[in-house]
């Protein structure tokens, strides 16, 4: 705790120090992830208008409501500060120019290990990046104006499953409530999140009749013929999908299983009911959350692997 709080005080000396700072995260992302990245940067430019503040990463159509990537050249790393959110593993971060920054910090949520940097800023107990970043930002004294409050509140309502999951609930709601005061604006994060098109709709539905259930874990396997019945995005899918066995009495642990033609890897996506189910993850080399986590498995063998050692959990 000492250390961690002495990393937050330096983050902050940091931020108010560089002129330029470049803000990454995890690619493929959420929108916890993206609200954190943009909210960060608008907050930082409210604060600190002569600075140089820019976002990274690979571009989601599904959240491009949140706001937009910068280009940059790698030029603008020289004697930067990078911030990684939302991710602490190396190989999961998306654009690995942050290697090239003077100083790098990360701030993240996740039971995984960090290989990126000593500076390293994680605390499990928050149900979101963005409400870490929020409390970090409010502690500190930065003032967090109405556009940097309406994509970190999108965060945290994703993250912590509309306010469902979380250690410790009450200060989740806190938080939120704070930026809410800091003008929020709630119902446009509602109306983006919560409606889908017909076609979207229509996925869903196939889903919600293609999973497999047995012994109380319900499965989905999505080979790459999934991508061309519908063409979307990897995340709509594998991510995006694993919800629909959720709030099923019968089902305790569900999984979502897509095969990355990108990786030739099969993405797995895990969640459960009240079951730690992140130490399975980490055997098989992945990790989140205990209850909502995931991993790259190398064939759909591994995949029947997995899904055993979970029955067995489910089970026990």
């Amino acid at each position: 705790m000492e250390k961690r709080e002495k990393l937050i005080k330096e983050l902050i000396k940091k931020i108010k120090k560089y002129d330029r700072i470049i803000i990454h995260r995890h690619s493929r992302p959420d929108l916890d992830a993206l609200g954190t990245q943009l909210g960060l940067r608008d907050a930082i430019k409210y604060n600190f208008p002569n600075k140089e503040v820019y976002v990274v990463g690979d571009v989601s159509a599904k959240y491009k409501f949140i706001g937009d990537m910068d280009e940059i050249d790698d030029s603008k790393y020289e004697g930067a500060l990078a911030i990684i959110v939302d991710v602490a593993v190396s190989h999961m971060v998306s654009d690995e120019r942050y290697k090239l920054a003077k100083e790098i910090f990360v701030v993240d949520h996740h039971n995984n290990e960090c290989d990126v940097t000593e500076n390293w800023i994680c605390d499990p107990d928050k149900a979101a990046v963005a409400e870490y970043i929020t409390m970090i930002l409010k502690d500190n004294h930065l003032k967090i104006n109405k556009d940097a409050a309406t994509k970190l509140f999108g965060g945290i309502v994703t993250d912590s499953g509309r306010f469902m999951y979380g250690h410790n609930r009450s200060d989740t709601l806190k938080i939120a409530a704070y930026l809410l005061e800091c003008g929020a604006d709630d119902k446009y994060i509602y109306s983006n999140i919560y409606v889908e098109s017909l076609k979207n709709r229509e996925m869903t539905n196939y889903f919600s009749n293609k999973f497999e259930v047995k012994d109380g874990v319900a499965f989905l396997k999505n080979d790459k013929d999934v991508f061309e019945k519908f063409p979307v995005e990897f995340s709509d899918i594998s991510r995006g999908m694993v919800g629909v066995m959720a709030g099923i009495e019968e089902i305790k642990i569900w999984l979502n299983f897509t095969y990355d033609v990108t990786k030739d890897a099969v993405v797995g996506e895990f969640r459960s009911r009240n079951i730690n189910i992140v130490d399975i993850a980490k055997k098989y080399g992945g990790g989140g959350h205990l209850q909502a986590c995931g991993a790259t498995l190398k064939d759909w063998n591994e995949v029947d692997q997995i899904i055993n050692d979970y029955i067995k959990l489910a089970n026990e």
